[in-house]
């Protein structure tokens, strides 16, 4: 009688790591970095310090953005004959605004065993002190580095009711928390999460431009890794009401008449050929 050959096949493990302190990995996931025989991750030297924290030694496949794809059969090989594998990224939940996605996608097309192992979110430990509504929120992941891309993608989330929710690194902080007070306008209520779980762990809380001037105040303050979550538009207009003249006021600072016209076609459903010209007018090129 034969074995089936599905019992012998291993799983691979999607574990979350910490976000900054260390006490906040699982006993779940410790006890799944330690059983399993190969970790994948983002940075072998970031990994290996945990892995030393925990006194483990394990061999480590670099598995990032620029490699994923070609991993695949690697990673199925080692599943097929028996190995359990766990991935892991530089902090928190993988897949999560990391690499993976493509990866876990083939090795379920495969029908191999995917275990998600959960833990730290920098997402949901944001919000969970944030004071914003939390029942419905939309995760935007990093904007644009560039501020015309940004601001394109801002007005397009302008109406959202649901709580918006950004990541947002030392670099970028004050220009995208400046755009998104001309996007968002002056009132709407908004809190900045930095270095959570760490030493300086801070929340500001209040306007964006209020939250900006603390932000400009104090140098230390802008280094770090950040999580921006913005409230709901709280009486959003219907695409057919929304204030183009705002958004051409907006888009125009940054991008030509074409393409801010194309972009405000699209949200409102007016005319480009009508909102170009307006653009014109609005610049005094007619």
């Amino acid at each position: 009688m034969t074995s089936d050959p599905r019992m012998q096949v291993g799983t691979f493990y999607v574990v979350a790591t910490p976000i900054g302190n260390l006490a906040d990995l699982t006993e779940r996931a410790k006890q799944v970095l330690t059983s399993v025989d190969v970790i994948a991750c983002e940075d072998t030297r970031h990994t290996a310090k945990l892995l030393q924290h925990l006194g483990l030694r394990k061999p480590l496949l670099s598995v990032h953005e620029h490699n994923e794809r070609e991993r695949v059969e690697q990673i199925a090989r080692h599943l097929e004959q028996g190995q359990s594998m766990a991935l892991v990224s530089d902090a928190g939940t993988p897949l999560i605004s990391d690499p993976g996605y493509p990866l876990v996608q083939a090795l379920r097309a495969r029908g191999l065993n995917v275990s998600p192992i959960p833990g730290v979110s920098a997402i949901i430990t944001a919000l969970s002190a944030a004071g914003l509504p939390t029942d419905r929120f939309t995760f935007e992941g990093f904007l644009p580095h560039k501020s015309g891309a940004k601001r394109e993608k801002l007005l397009a989330q302008e109406q959202e009711a649901r709580t918006l929710v950004y990541y947002e690194s030392k670099h970028r902080i004050l220009d995208t928390l400046e755009v998104m007070a001309e996007v968002f306008g002056a009132e709407r209520q908004a809190c900045v999460a930095r270095e959570l779980t760490k030493t300086f762990e801070t929340f500001y809380h209040g306007t964006l431009p209020g939250i900006l001037s603390q932000l400009q105040a104090d140098a230390d303050q802008q280094k770090g890794e950040f999580v921006v979550m913005i409230a709901g538009n709280p009486d959003p207009a219907p695409a057919s009401e929304v204030d183009s003249n705002k958004l051409f006021r907006l888009l125009l600072a940054e991008l030509p008449p074409k393409k801010a016209a194309a972009i405000i076609a699209d949200l409102t459903g007016e005319n480009k050929k009508e909102l170009y010209q307006k653009a014109l007018e609005m610049q005094g090129k007619v």
